[in-house]
């Protein structure tokens, strides 16, 4: 297979794992056949293929990390990021050129038909895992619904996604909180297909990160299903929206961040139903689509991996030097 799978990639259905599973199902056949792709975790490496090291984590990750020695970044013929704001941290961190044995391909995704929302009601979303602001959302959400008696929100957040069914266990009393919420639709983990059906029916997308991430999934989704993207200008956030979106400044301070995301929702709230501002998001749905779509970033994969197997013809010209041994974690 010229996708790695490894002990924790077989369970998750995150958004690493859907993109190389996507991006598989869509190569020109026999394309891959002679690359070994490994995404994030390297394990064993085959001095018979044309290796390709394709990043989603950030440089501070131990199984990442390797990088920083020149001789491990040697091992791969090509590292490829995720995002450009991920980039310049690895160059950053880790002292990875800025060359070309690197390159940048971003995420796909489907884009989201359009749905006409409801005019009654403002429907908030909640599309990632728990610790990524899960615990700014649900007391600003209740504060919120005190004030507005049409707002309601829906949650689909759970470690399950990864098939870290126990990571839950410390975020029950926030999930509970949400159950027991009159507005608030825990939906714990669900399948991308139903996640969508209901971003598609939101309004806002209501996301308060505190978490550094190369691009966010979840936000390009909501962007393409023509919701309100209401989120912090915190790591890779701001590249992935393109500056379109209703971005507010974070703070890493939780009490500061709550309040500044307080009065961004609000705004939004009170902004969602207007004529003027449906139009702009039908622009940054453009956008999105364009940017993100699978058509353009196949025929990327497609046209990296036909120059890699151009300089790289036969099994002599992609072995390995030999060279110190690492060691890595795999829990």
């Amino acid at each position: 297979m010229a996708f790695d799978e490894n002990e924790i990639s077989t369970k998750s259905q995150g958004g690493t794992e859907m993109m190389k599973r996507g991006l598989q199902s869509r190569l020109p056949a026999g394309l891959a056949d002679d690359f070994q792709i490994i995404c994030s975790r390297v394990r064993d490496l085959d001095d018979s293929k044309i290796r390709v090291y394709w990043l989603h984590d950030l440089p501070e990750d131990p199984e990442t990390n390797h990088l920083k020695d020149q001789w491990s970044r040697s091992r791969f013929h090509k590292l490829v990021f995720c995002g450009n704001w991920q980039y310049q941290r690895y160059i950053q961190a880790l002292g990875v050129p800025y060359d070309h044995h690197s390159t940048v391909i971003e995420t796909a995704i489907d884009p989201i038909e359009y749905q006409q929302k409801s005019k009654n009601e403002i429907r908030l979303i909640y599309t990632s895992t728990p610790q990524r602001g899960l615990n700014i959302l649900v007391p600003v959400f209740e504060k919120l619904a005190e004030k507005y008696d049409n707002i309601y929100l829906d949650v689909f957040s759970s470690f399950k996604i990864y098939g870290w069914d126990d990571a839950d266990k410390q975020f029950e009393p926030l999930y509970d909180r949400c159950r027991n919420h009159p507005r608030i639709n825990y939906h714990g983990f669900a399948t991308n297909e139903v996640v969508r059906e209901h971003v598609q029916k939101a309004h806002i997308f209501a996301y308060p990160s505190t978490w550094n991430e190369c691009n966010s999934r979840s936000l390009i989704e909501a962007m393409s299903a023509g919701c309100l993207c209401v989120h912090p200008n915190k790591a890779g956030l701001s590249d992935t929206a393109g500056g379109l979106t209703f971005m507010y400044q974070g703070s890493d301070n939780i009490n500061s961040h709550a309040q500044g995301f307080y009065h961004a929702l609000e705004n939004a709230i009170n902004a969602v139903h207007g004529d003027e501002l449906q139009n702009y998001l039908m622009f940054i749905k453009s956008y999105a689509d364009s940017r993100f779509n699978w058509r353009k970033i196949t025929q990327q994969w497609t046209d990296l991996l036909k120059a890699l197997s151009f300089q790289h013809p036969d099994i002599a010209s992609r072995k390995v030097i030999s060279g110190p041994v690492f060691s890595y974690n795999t829990v």
